[in-house]
Protein backbone atom coordinates (compact mmCIF):
# COMPACT_ATOMS: atom_id res chain seq x y z
CA UNK A 1 0.00 0.00 0.00
CA UNK A 2 1.38 3.82 -0.78
CA UNK A 3 0.21 6.70 0.10
CA UNK A 4 -0.41 9.75 -1.92
CA UNK A 5 -1.14 13.11 -0.78
CA UNK A 6 -2.10 15.19 -3.67
CA UNK A 7 -3.13 19.05 -2.92
CA UNK A 8 -3.79 21.66 -5.02
CA UNK A 9 -1.65 24.43 -5.24
CA UNK A 10 -3.18 28.12 -3.67
CA UNK A 11 -5.04 30.76 -5.29
CA UNK A 12 -2.95 33.57 -7.72
CA UNK A 13 -4.50 36.44 -8.93
CA UNK A 14 -4.85 34.75 -12.29
CA UNK A 15 -7.05 31.98 -10.52
CA UNK A 16 -9.28 34.55 -8.83
CA UNK A 17 -9.72 36.22 -12.66
CA UNK A 18 -10.07 32.68 -13.85
CA UNK A 19 -7.86 33.38 -16.54
CA UNK A 20 -5.88 30.44 -18.43
CA UNK A 21 -2.41 29.44 -17.73
CA UNK A 22 0.24 32.00 -16.78
CA UNK A 23 3.15 31.66 -14.12
CA UNK A 24 1.83 33.47 -11.09
CA UNK A 25 2.51 32.69 -7.86
CA UNK A 26 0.36 32.86 -4.55
CA UNK A 27 -1.49 35.98 -4.06
CA UNK A 28 -1.29 37.11 0.07
CA UNK A 29 -4.78 35.39 0.80
CA UNK A 30 -3.02 31.97 -0.94
CA UNK A 31 0.19 32.38 0.94
CA UNK A 32 -1.97 32.81 4.07
CA UNK A 33 -4.18 30.20 3.67
CA UNK A 34 -1.06 27.63 2.69
CA UNK A 35 0.75 28.86 5.62
CA UNK A 36 -2.20 28.25 8.36
CA UNK A 37 -2.56 24.52 7.07
CA UNK A 38 1.02 23.79 7.53
CA UNK A 39 0.63 20.40 8.65
CA UNK A 40 3.88 19.03 10.61
CA UNK A 41 5.11 15.64 10.59
CA UNK A 42 4.68 14.81 6.73
CA UNK A 43 6.39 11.44 5.48
CA UNK A 44 8.16 11.05 2.20
CA UNK A 45 9.37 13.40 -0.69
CA UNK A 46 7.38 16.61 -1.80
CA UNK A 47 6.88 16.96 -5.45
CA UNK A 48 5.36 19.80 -7.53
CA UNK A 49 4.12 21.39 -11.01
CA UNK A 50 7.23 23.52 -12.61
CA UNK A 51 5.30 26.40 -11.30
CA UNK A 52 5.82 29.57 -8.90
CA UNK A 53 2.68 29.09 -7.20
CA UNK A 54 3.01 25.44 -7.17
CA UNK A 55 6.61 25.60 -5.46
CA UNK A 56 5.23 28.41 -3.15
CA UNK A 57 2.15 26.15 -1.76
CA UNK A 58 4.72 23.67 -0.60
CA UNK A 59 6.97 26.24 0.87
CA UNK A 60 3.72 27.72 2.73
CA UNK A 61 2.92 23.86 3.36
CA UNK A 62 6.59 23.70 5.12
CA UNK A 63 8.01 21.14 2.58
CA UNK A 64 10.86 22.11 1.77
CA UNK A 65 12.48 22.10 -1.75
CA UNK A 66 10.62 19.85 -3.35
CA UNK A 67 11.26 18.00 -6.79
CA UNK A 68 9.79 19.72 -9.89
CA UNK A 69 7.69 17.03 -12.30
CA UNK A 70 6.90 18.83 -15.60
CA UNK A 71 3.92 16.20 -15.80
CA UNK A 72 2.04 17.80 -13.30
CA UNK A 73 1.71 21.55 -15.05
CA UNK A 74 -1.29 22.92 -15.66
CA UNK A 75 -2.28 21.66 -19.56
CA UNK A 76 -0.90 24.00 -22.54
CA UNK A 77 -4.39 26.70 -22.64
CA UNK A 78 -2.53 27.32 -26.56
CA UNK A 79 -3.83 30.45 -27.75
CA UNK A 80 -6.53 31.05 -24.55
CA UNK A 81 -3.24 31.53 -21.58
CA UNK A 82 -4.10 34.76 -20.56
CA UNK A 83 -7.22 35.30 -21.60
CA UNK A 84 -10.34 35.05 -19.08
CA UNK A 85 -13.62 32.28 -19.40
CA UNK A 86 -15.27 35.19 -21.02
CA UNK A 87 -12.95 35.79 -23.49
CA UNK A 88 -12.84 32.20 -25.11
CA UNK A 89 -15.68 29.98 -26.85
CA UNK A 90 -15.64 27.07 -24.53
CA UNK A 91 -17.88 24.82 -26.60
CA UNK A 92 -15.92 22.40 -27.77
CA UNK A 93 -13.85 22.05 -25.29
CA UNK A 94 -16.01 21.46 -22.19
CA UNK A 95 -18.25 18.91 -25.05
CA UNK A 96 -15.08 16.88 -26.52
CA UNK A 97 -12.29 15.69 -24.35
CA UNK A 98 -9.81 15.20 -27.39
CA UNK A 99 -10.79 18.44 -28.72
CA UNK A 100 -8.33 21.25 -28.03
CA UNK A 101 -9.71 24.43 -29.71
CA UNK A 102 -7.31 26.64 -28.32
CA UNK A 103 -4.45 24.67 -30.01
CA UNK A 104 -2.85 23.51 -26.96
CA UNK A 105 -3.56 20.03 -24.72
CA UNK A 106 -6.50 18.63 -24.59
CA UNK A 107 -8.37 17.22 -21.54
CA UNK A 108 -7.60 13.49 -22.95
CA UNK A 109 -3.78 14.65 -22.79
CA UNK A 110 -3.86 15.91 -19.87
CA UNK A 111 -5.75 12.94 -17.96
CA UNK A 112 -3.23 10.72 -19.90
CA UNK A 113 -0.36 12.86 -18.48
CA UNK A 114 -1.38 12.52 -15.06
CA UNK A 115 -2.37 9.01 -15.29
CA UNK A 116 1.09 7.92 -16.55
CA UNK A 117 2.53 9.90 -13.68
CA UNK A 118 0.30 8.93 -11.27
CA UNK A 119 1.12 5.41 -12.21
CA UNK A 120 4.91 5.45 -11.63
CA UNK A 121 3.68 6.27 -8.01
CA UNK A 122 2.32 3.53 -6.71
CA UNK A 123 4.42 1.85 -3.92
CA UNK A 124 5.68 5.13 -2.77
CA UNK A 125 4.81 7.62 -0.26
CA UNK A 126 4.75 11.52 -1.32
CA UNK A 127 3.18 14.82 -0.96
CA UNK A 128 2.60 15.93 -4.15
CA UNK A 129 1.28 19.81 -5.47
CA UNK A 130 -0.23 20.80 -8.78
CA UNK A 131 -2.61 23.42 -10.07
CA UNK A 132 -6.62 22.19 -9.53
CA UNK A 133 -7.14 20.81 -13.40
CA UNK A 134 -4.53 18.48 -13.00
CA UNK A 135 -5.18 17.21 -9.73
CA UNK A 136 -8.64 16.90 -11.10
CA UNK A 137 -6.84 15.09 -14.36
CA UNK A 138 -5.41 12.79 -12.01
CA UNK A 139 -8.40 12.05 -10.07
CA UNK A 140 -10.36 10.81 -13.03
CA UNK A 141 -7.40 8.46 -13.97
CA UNK A 142 -7.67 7.10 -10.77
CA UNK A 143 -11.33 6.78 -10.24
CA UNK A 144 -11.14 5.10 -13.79
CA UNK A 145 -13.57 8.29 -14.98
CA UNK A 146 -13.93 8.97 -18.83
CA UNK A 147 -11.23 12.37 -19.70
CA UNK A 148 -14.59 14.25 -19.41
CA UNK A 149 -15.18 13.15 -15.90
CA UNK A 150 -13.26 15.93 -15.07
CA UNK A 151 -16.31 18.23 -14.75
CA UNK A 152 -17.79 16.39 -12.39
CA UNK A 153 -14.91 16.76 -9.65
CA UNK A 154 -14.91 20.15 -8.10
CA UNK A 155 -11.16 21.04 -6.74
CA UNK A 156 -10.57 24.05 -4.88
CA UNK A 157 -7.36 25.66 -4.15
CA UNK A 158 -5.68 23.58 -1.30
CA UNK A 159 -7.59 20.93 -1.37
CA UNK A 160 -6.02 17.50 0.14
CA UNK A 161 -7.35 14.26 -1.75
CA UNK A 162 -5.71 10.82 -0.09
CA UNK A 163 -4.93 7.77 -2.47
CA UNK A 164 -3.51 4.88 -1.68
CA UNK A 165 -2.15 2.23 -4.31
CA UNK A 166 -3.32 -1.39 -3.54
CA UNK A 167 -4.60 -4.66 -5.51
CA UNK A 168 -3.43 -3.51 -8.57
CA UNK A 169 -5.52 0.20 -8.45
CA UNK A 170 -5.98 3.51 -6.53
CA UNK A 171 -8.47 3.80 -3.71
CA UNK A 172 -8.98 7.42 -2.26
CA UNK A 173 -9.75 8.50 0.92
CA UNK A 174 -11.58 11.42 1.87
Amino acid sequence: MSGLRLIAAGHTPALRRAVFGGDDDLDTAGRNAARARRAPGHRGPWVCAPTRAARATVHELGGGDPLLEPRLADPDYGSWTGRTLDQVDLGTWLTDPAAAPHGGESLSALTVRAGAWLDEQAGRTLTAVAHPTVVRAALCHALGLPPDGIWRLDVAPLSVCRLAHRAGRWHLFL
